[in-house]
């Protein structure tokens, strides 16, 4: 009896050490399940739960007309003047859909006719969109009722010259925005890898900049201060301040920025001027999207949140930097990403192959920046932290090329490659928003 009875407590044991649980990440416009131990789980690393916005009319009005650090948006418009609206591309979600009928509806109230408004697509060094993708974007309401236009940054004679900054970063400004008595901000704000966050200038430069003032602003990614999370004493976003300021001058600007949870649910809205309520807002990112965790793991299983964020690798390397603040040095990092349109950079694809190593990708580009091969560098050089295993349509021999450890159909593929690496039943946590949450170990 005493010897089955130990043999029973060892077999209990071994099942609730063997009990599995399965979890369901997101996966381009679909999901993928996988099963693992729930005793090598450390964390499931999620957004912090706020309440979505329930009247989002309601909101909007309440920030219009008590703006951060202006006066309220009556006393800045006026009628008859004409308003240029800047709004995400498609890569960043802002459910510009949602609130941009409104903002446009005030307008009118407030005086401007719907022939006086445009909307200019903040695309950066992005594709330029599809008439049919800004239908979506904005609504078709909003699409019918003003002009549409994309900032393309190759299209020299688009912009507009406004100086150079400290740094040595010419301004050119897409000429759309230049000649409106007022100039309207909207977007989303998340971490940014290397600008510190997002929304904000950001909406003007990169995002209706010229490629060459893209390209000069962006080198300074190269330097350690420019990080996640960081804005004083990071080059790259006091550079975009100093420049957008340079095209402000006699200019009338107003944010409007949103911050969504990981359903793509308005939570709460900002607006005012241009750099004191982009820092609130920051203030209340890091409350919704930074994350303690105990420990650092040995593996990290990460979803970049399906699309648009995993339509390509380009778009699919701020979630492996967010993933790689929670792996410990020399681990792993499952992740799943479909990457429908494959690396999203020719550039990128060829910097990575014929240079193969993040040291030699940062040596070239300390010679000669250039956008795209910049991406190279963000994604390889979280390579020298973590072995990065792809759940992926990319194409197998791609995603070698480009120095990751091998691209799989099914979680368990990756799982039982990286294991091969790394040693079996490593602490794993999970980041099933991995492009919204920033871990940070805890003090």
């Amino acid at each position: 009896m005493p010897c089955f009875t130990r043999f029973y407590k060892t077999f209990q044991t071994a099942c609730r050490r063997n009990e599995m649980k399965t979890f369901e990440f997101a996966y381009g416009q679909g999901k993928k399940s996988f099963a693992l131990e729930e005793e090598r789980i450390i964390k499931e690393v999620r957004t912090e739960p706020f309440e979505p916005i329930k009247d989002l009319k309601a909101a909007i009005h309440d920030v219009l007309y008590n703006p951060v650090g202006l006066p309220p948006i009556d006393q800045i418009v006026k009628p008859g003047q004409k308003v240029a609206f800047i709004c995400n591309d498609l890569t960043r979600v802002a459910n510009s859909f949602e609130f941009m009928p409104i903002l446009l509806d005030e307008m009118n109230k407030l005086g401007v006719k719907d022939e006086d408004m445009h909307i200019l697509f903040s695309l950066g060094t992005h594709r330029a969109m599809t008439h049919e993708e800004m239908v979506k974007a904005v609504g078709e309401n909003v699409a019918s009722r003003v002009k549409m236009y994309n900032s393309i940054s190759t299209q020299t004679e688009d912009f507009r010259y406004f100086g150079t900054t400290s740094r040595g970063t010419p301004v050119w400004i897409n000429k759309h925005i230049c000649d409106a008595d007022h100039v309207i901000l909207t977007g989303s704000i998340v971490h940014h890898y290397f600008s510190g966050y997002g929304g904000g200038r950001k909406a003007i430069l990169p995002g209706c900049a010229a490629m060459e003032t893209v390209r000069v602003n962006h080198s300074f990614m190269l330097q350690p201060e420019a990080a996640i999370g960081r804005m004083d004493g990071n080059p790259c976003y006091e550079d975009q301040v100093e420049g957008v300021k340079l095209f402000a001058k006699g200019r009338s600007l107003f944010l409007f920025n949103a911050v969504l949870n990981a359903h793509h649910q308005i939570l709460k809205v900002f607006a005012g001027d241009v750099f004191k309520a982009h820092r609130e807002a920051c203030k209340f990112v890091d409350k919704v999207y930074g994350c303690e965790i105990p420990e650092l793991a040995d593996i990290v299983v990460a979803s970049c949140g399906g699309y648009p964020k995993d339509i390509n690798v380009y778009q699919m390397q701020k979630t492996m930097d967010n993933a790689v603040c929670a792996v410990k040095q020399d681990g792993a990092v499952i992740l799943f990403a479909e990457c429908v349109e494959g690396s999203g950079s020719a550039v990128l694809e060829e910097t990575c192959k014929r240079l193969g190593s993040p040291d030699a990708i940062k040596a070239e580009l300390e010679k000669n920046f250039q956008i795209g091969a910049n991406k190279a560098f963000a994604v390889t050089r979280l390579m020298k932290k973590a072995k990065f295993y792809l759940v992926s349509s990319l194409d197998r021999k791609m995603a070698r090329e480009m120095l990751f450890e091998g691209a799989f159909d099914t979680f368990e593929e990756a799982l039982a490659a990286a294991e091969a690496k790394i040693g079996r039943n490593g602490k794993v946590i999970l980041m099933p928003e991995g492009s919204l949450t920033v871990p940070r170990l805890k003090e």
